[in-house]
């Protein structure tokens, strides 16, 4: 059996403006960076042997503080990246235009074929994510992957392996620096052969996150 740990990255500065990130950027805050650490002190007793990373720089710099606790080097894949949220990209919520918020809303509401102008479908982010974790069945028997990515991604990723498309209604909080586990097995009653054993883990973590603060 195969298990692959999901981690989303530590909290940055555009988190804590509310500003739009997608495929833009933003460093970790040092609260990130705290989160980062503890993530990293979690996994490093589970014998992780690659840390697969999306290319962005708020996870690589999440990756490389785990991948230092494990030992390991930090593998870059592009495919982990955040959905492309196109023309609002940089853009604070808070500034958004009643059309807009209706876009943001429209791609983890359930709505079917949502896609910001210039932007990704949930289908089209569902499809490279599910590659890049089919790619981890490729590695040496014996390895224990560690993957750190994004929380729509990882949250469309992890909800289409519960047998929902990708386009389903987002149900599933997965904070900044959660831990999350999805295992691999043959078994007659499973299709694909993946299963979730956990999703949106922070026992690790020892303050509360953005969105607890911010009701």
């Amino acid at each position: 059996m195969l298990q692959v740990y999901l981690v989303r990255h530590g909290e940055t500065e555009w988190n804590a403006e509310r500003r739009i990130q997608g495929q833009s950027d933003s460093p970790l805050t040092a609260m990130g960076e705290h989160q980062a650490q503890l993530v990293a002190r979690r996994v490093s007793r589970e014998g992780i042997t690659h840390v697969i990373t999306s290319d962005l720089g708020r996870t690589r710099r999440t990756a490389q503080i785990i991948a230092d606790a494990c030992g390991c080097e930090v593998i870059a894949e592009p495919r982990l990246r955040e959905l492309h949220m196109g023309v609002l990209e940089e853009r604070l919520i808070d500034g958004l235009t009643p059309q807009e918020e209706q876009w943001r809303k429209q791609m983890v509401d359930g709505t079917p074929d949502a896609r910001i102008p210039q932007g990704e479908s949930m289908s089209e982010l569902a499809e490279r994510m599910r590659a890049a974790l089919e790619s981890c069945l490729m590695l040496p028997e014996g390895s224990k992957p560690l993957i750190v990515s994004h929380g729509i991604a990882l949250g469309c990723l992890i909800g289409t392996i519960l047998g929902l498309p990708a386009h389903a209604e987002r149900r599933l909080r997965l904070r900044n620096c959660s831990l999350s586990r999805v295992d691999h097995q043959q078994s007659p009653w499973l299709a694909s052969g993946w299963i979730v054993e956990t999703a949106g883990d922070v026992s690790h973590l020892d303050m509360p996150a953005l969105d607890e603060l911010q009701r």
